[in-house]
């Protein structure tokens, strides 16, 4: 049990930080563009929204209840990066991380980390079938559990990094964060473009 807990907790912490498919790191970049250092707990609380919704979906696509087409789950992909940049540009979004409590923009962030973490859930899903043997079957469930963590882990050094980088830029460079989020939102909405015209279905 041991070895495969370990083996899949490496296995979802080398999935989701892989530069080499940087859609899901790219999507928590702007998710976190926003925010500064000290607005950690509102990051948290989305992270988690976000990881609710992948995990549901990881879940019942790896157990056959959905079975949405890969090309289909890759060209949405971008599209949630390329909202969610879009969104933080916008003046209500951009002043919220100067409100202190739970404002409306925040529900909005919250609501579109749980909706979007349901399509990336199916996205992390494809690389999980290709993991699972025939006859491993029976430890479907803690492979599952064991490859969420490690995604989970992964997730938050990333968003410590992003963090830790506006807190630096801020306090030695002194970019405030209105000119970090519209930068950080503008490359993200650009790559994202990219890619949606790249993955459009055919």
């Amino acid at each position: 049990m041991n070895g495969i807990f370990y083996t899949y907790l490496s296995l979802g912490f080398d999935h989701i930080s892989d530069l080499a498919g940087y859609d899901h790191i790219l999507f928590l970049v702007a998710l976190c563009a926003v925010y500064s250092w000290t607005s950690w707990k509102k990051v948290a609380v989305i992270v988690t929204a976000f990881t609710l919704g992948h995990s549901l979906t990881l879940a019942l696509a790896a157990m056959n209840v959905l079975n949405i087409p890969a090309n289909m789950i890759e060209f949405l992909i971008p599209v949630t990066i390329f909202i969610t940049a879009i969104s933080n540009t916008l003046p209500a979004a951009m002043s919220s991380n100067e409100k202190s409590g739970i404002s409306k923009p925040m529900i909005f962030k919250y609501t579109i980390a749980l909706f979007f973490g349901l399509i990336h859930g199916l996205g992390f899903s494809n690389f999980f079938r290709q993991l699972t043997m025939p006859s491993q079957e029976n430890d479907l469930i803690p492979q599952l559990f064991s490859f969420n963590v490690g995604v989970e882990l992964g997730q938050l050094i990333i968003v410590g990094i992003i963090l830790s980088i506006s807190f630096g830029l801020n306090k030695f460079f002194r970019i405030n964060m209105r000119s970090w989020n519209i930068f950080i939102s503008g490359a993200a909405a650009g790559i994202s473009l990219m890619l949606i015209i790249e993955r459009i279905p055919t």
